[in-house]
């Protein structure tokens, strides 16, 4: 194969080479017995077809514009051909380019998500529940799994903090899609509290974390504080008559994990030390790169409702991404689960300034 494009040859030649070198590797039945390095390289291979795909279609619409210019020399119907060949070329040097963009290392990881209730008292639980509700229809739409992590419900419904683990069924990494969400979400609406129905702001915090693998963070026992207690439902009731939930607090960094939605003690610790190895690995990559802060610059430093990402208008029925510019008038629907719209101009956007940070 000829060099497809000028942009980036390098980086273009050493994928095409990966993704010939994993296609050998899945193609071996003895790569399957190991199930989780199978679905690794599964998702690579899966994340570089699409450069594949636009490589060998540049390098076709090169070749056959070589051929149209030919025979456009002696007949001149090829002409019009040759210029329909050269918009395409056009069109898919700049996919291409796009496509060769450095790759966020975390792109193809599942996620764990926690919201947790801020400003706003009864009513910022309340619209926590609401999130979730939106994030687990989301996950549903797009056939992904989901696993209540740890839940700590309000008195009067909805969460004051809950944890959830989002999986893909496929190939598809889920960081790409729900990367953008953290940050502070703000509600505007009448609580079914106000009589006087006036309309209240409350905001609430949304954390997304790639969640980590075995291989990705190394945890040492000995680092380690766990405390059990009592689980407990809203208004101090109980739920389990056992000391079944976990505390875990990670004395190297302070970090503190609590898990209390499953009915064991050891289903309990490991929830809370699937939560613990992911924010460790996202405060490693951090501290690793603090110019990373742009990939996670919209995530919840304090849950207060001036410093917010995002806007829900009840009354307006509206929902405004402030990052970006984005407005829809279609509440109800985002908010059973229609995200994508939003997403895809986060994505568009984070986009387009790597673009212009690499021109």
């Amino acid at each position: 194969m000829s060099s497809p494009t000028d942009a980036a040859p390098d980086r273009l030649h050493g994928l095409l080479e990966e993704h010939a070198a994993l296609e050998t590797e899945l193609a071996d039945p003895a790569v399957h017995t190991d199930t989780a390095r199978a679905r690794r390289l599964g998702r690579r291979y899966a994340q570089l077809a699409p450069v594949v795909e636009t490589a060998r279609a540049l390098d076709a619409a090169r070749d056959d514009l070589a051929a149209a210019q030919e025979l456009a020399a002696e007949d001149a119907s090829f002409a019009e051909e040759a210029r329909g060949l050269e918009t395409q070329i056009d069109e898919l040097t700049d996919r291409l380019r796009e496509q060769l963009l450095p790759k966020d290392p975390d792109d193809d990881k599942d996620v764990i998500l926690e919201i947790k209730a801020g400003e706003g008292g009864a009513e910022s639980a309340l619209f926590a529940g609401d999130l979730l509700r939106m994030y687990l229809r989301y996950a549903e739409r797009r056939g992904w799994a989901t696993e209540v992590l740890d839940a700590v419900p309000a008195e009067l419904g909805g969460y004051k903090d809950v944890a959830i683990a989002v999986k893909s069924r496929t190939d598809e990494g889920i960081w790409s899609r729900l990367k953008f969400e953290g940050g502070v979400h703000r509600v505007q609406r009448v609580p079914v509290t106000e009589s006087q129905g006036r309309i209240h702001t409350s905001a609430v915090g949304v954390l997304v974390l790639p969640e980590a693998e075995d291989v990705d963070v190394t945890v040492d026992p000995n680092d380690l504080r766990i405390d059990v207690f009592r689980s407990s439902g809203p208004g101090g009731q109980s739920v389990n008559t056992t000391d079944s939930a976990v505390r875990i607090t990670h004395l190297p960094s302070g970090i503190v994990v609590s898990s209390q939605n499953e009915k064991s003690q050891l289903q309990n610790r490991e929830s809370a030390l699937r939560v613990l190895r992911s924010r460790l690995l996202a405060a490693a990559r951090e501290e690793a790169a603090a110019t990373a802060s742009d990939q996670r610059r919209s995530q919840v430093r304090t849950v207060d409702r001036s410093e917010r990402v995002r806007t829900y208008n009840f009354p307006e029925s509206r929902i405004s991404d402030h990052r970006v510019g984005f407005k829809a008038h279609n509440l109800d629907q985002v908010l059973d689960g229609e995200l994508d719209p939003v997403i895809d101009a986060l994505t568009r956007a984070h986009t387009t300034e790597l673009l212009a940070a690499g021109s």
